[in-house]
């Protein structure tokens, strides 16, 4: 009978240690770790781009380092675009992705996404003298854009004529397109697209700014505890003021960050 009521005991802690383990939430796992694995989006400048020295650099990597700083553990970098995005993140390859990542309906039923840390819209360059004047004017004209972006399924909703065509990195393969005049127009998050087409003599903005939207952090869903964590974060990136010192860090002194402590319009 001692026996029987030893082993029941011992079955009970391991159990019990079984279940703490399987309900381990990925923030405990990642501190334990000691290294969190980002994705981010090194597509294009200066959201996230490679610098003389073929290091990692912008907006988005900043982001980046500072999550793995507050939480005290080695960052992974991991450079991703377009679908792999939100598949590597599904499948595991990544704790969470700081990717450019626009938050969508779509995709808050396959992952789950923190309070926004950016904000931006979709702009459209044309090449000057095409006649392109408005989003209209696209209609059987051939369009480079992203696989797997909002700019691809704004386009594709609201101008089914165009002709898409698809590339997995807008920086370079697109911006090449457009250069070399391979394509009559290119569609991109206004926070790169403005930056880069100044450096593009033979194209221009359309005036108009289309599907305004948050950029936030992507993460697994089941993990409530992360996704606090980095709200959390990404309030007190807002309100001590380093949101606004990295915006104009790269867009410019005297650009004039979103206000992301109003919803999104």
């Amino acid at each position: 009978m001692v026996n029987y009521i030893r082993s029941i005991a011992v079955l009970l802690v391991m159990l019990s240690f079984g279940s703490s383990t399987v309900h381990a939430s990925k923030l405990d796992d990642i501190k334990e770790t000691g290294v969190i694995k980002i994705g981010v989006a090194l597509g294009g400048e200066p959201v996230g781009f490679w610098n003389a020295k073929n290091e990692p650099i912008g907006y988005d990597v900043d982001f980046a380092r500072r999550i793995a700083n507050a939480m005290g553990v080695e960052l992974q970098m991991i450079n991703v675009h377009g679908d792999a995005r939100i598949s590597m993140l599904v499948s595991g390859q990544l704790d969470i992705v700081v990717g450019n990542l626009t938050v969508t309906e779509a995709r808050q039923k396959v992952v789950d996404f923190s309070d926004a840390y950016f904000r931006t819209g979709l702009k459209i360059a044309v090449k000057k003298g095409s006649g392109i004047n408005a989003l209209a004017d696209l209609s059987g004209k051939s369009v480079v854009v992203g696989r797997g972006t909002s700019g691809a399924v704004f386009l594709e909703k609201q101008v089914p004529e165009a002709k898409l065509v698809f590339t997995d990195k807008f920086a370079p393969d697109g911006l090449l397109m457009m250069r070399q005049g391979r394509v009559d127009a290119g569609i991109e998050d206004g926070s790169f697209i403005e930056y880069m087409i100044g450096k593009m003599s033979n194209m221009k903005l359309l005036p108009d700014s289309y599907e305004s939207g948050d950029i936030a952090v992507g993460v697994k869903k089941g993990q409530p505890e992360l996704v606090k964590w980095i709200n959390d974060f990404v309030a007190e990136y807002i309100q001590s003021g380093d949101y606004s010192k990295s915006y104009k860090k790269w867009w410019g002194k005297d650009a004039m960050p979103p206000d992301l402590t109003q919803p999104n319009s």
